[in-house]
């Protein structure tokens, strides 16, 4: 199979070529300095894969789109679905959209997951496709473009925004970073690490995250909500209220907690053993 990466030179669209040739497949990429543009590589291919920012992905579609045949395969690797699925069903393609849920450092794709939003895809297809990012020891996730977005509202955006939250809340209290180290424990490491892991990286791929996917306003309102209450709670020491606060949270995630507990025991442990 011949296999086109849109925005195959960035380090995202490298990772995936590189799945894609350990599968025996033909690769070609194209970007801002290549040779090749973005419709020749699109219309010798197979398969293509738009590998570029958010907000680039629906213009660079509509771009290949007249070259693209119903004999040909489309996916995107974007962190919203809703918008370029519907960018790529214009065109006669088979669409299916992915989503890595990592970065492209990782060392390899064992147990890392991929969500497949697949919109006008036969099953062979999607079998294929699977089959190549298996091989490579990942898991792949079938979901809809609504459901993804609804669910990256929450697993990335919400949490994006708490993190963030709390390292504008440390900046703004004058808080030494490195003094507070010293006081923090495994399991406080790791929360404090997560904020340095965000802040280290390019604020252009968290902004659309936040800002680009419509479910995310209304769970910073749930956000906002629930920090006035606890704040409350605190600031008149209601000891009832907090113990009614911490149950209905602990209620909601029961069921998550033995695992929870499980993992983040490895986590600290693994912590606690780093130099």
């Amino acid at each position: 199979m011949r296999i086109a990466i849109i925005g195959g030179t960035g380090r995202m669209g490298q990772l995936f070529a590189g799945v894609f040739s350990r599968a025996g497949h033909d690769v070609a990429v194209s970007g801002r300095r290549t040779a090749a543009t973005n419709c020749e590589v699109a219309a010798a291919a197979d398969m293509v894969i738009v590998s570029v920012p958010i907000r680039k992905t629906r213009a660079v579609i509509e771009e290949i789109a007249p070259v693209l045949t119903d004999r040909q395969v489309i996916a995107d690797l974007t962190s919203l679905k809703t918008g370029p699925v519907e960018a790529m069903l214009a065109t006669p393609a088979a669409v299916c959209g992915l989503h890595p849920m990592f970065g492209p450092g990782v060392s390899s794709l064992k147990n890392q997951l991929i969500v497949a939003t697949p919109a006008r895809c036969p099953p062979q297809t999607l079998d294929a496709i699977r089959a190549i990012f298996e091989a490579e020891g990942a898991k792949l996730l079938v979901s809809t473009p609504e459901e993804h977005d609804r669910m990256m509202a929450v697993v990335q955006g919400l949490v994006h925004y708490a993190t963030l939250c709390l390292a504008d809340a440390m900046r703004r209290a004058s808080v030494d970073v490195e003094g507070a180290l010293l006081y923090a424990s495994p399991v406080y490491r790791i929360e404090l690490g997560l904020i340095g892991r965000i802040l280290g990286q390019d604020s252009g791929l968290y902004g659309p995250i936040l800002q680009d996917n419509p479910l995310v306003p209304p769970l910073l309102e749930a956000f906002s909500r629930s920090a006035t209450e606890l704040r409350r709670i605190i600031e008149e020491k209601d000891d009832e209220a907090f113990a009614a606060f911490f149950g209905r949270n602990s209620e909601a995630f029961a069921g998550f907690i033995p695992a929870a507990t499980k993992e983040t025991d490895a986590l600290i442990a693994a912590m606690a053993g780093w130099p």
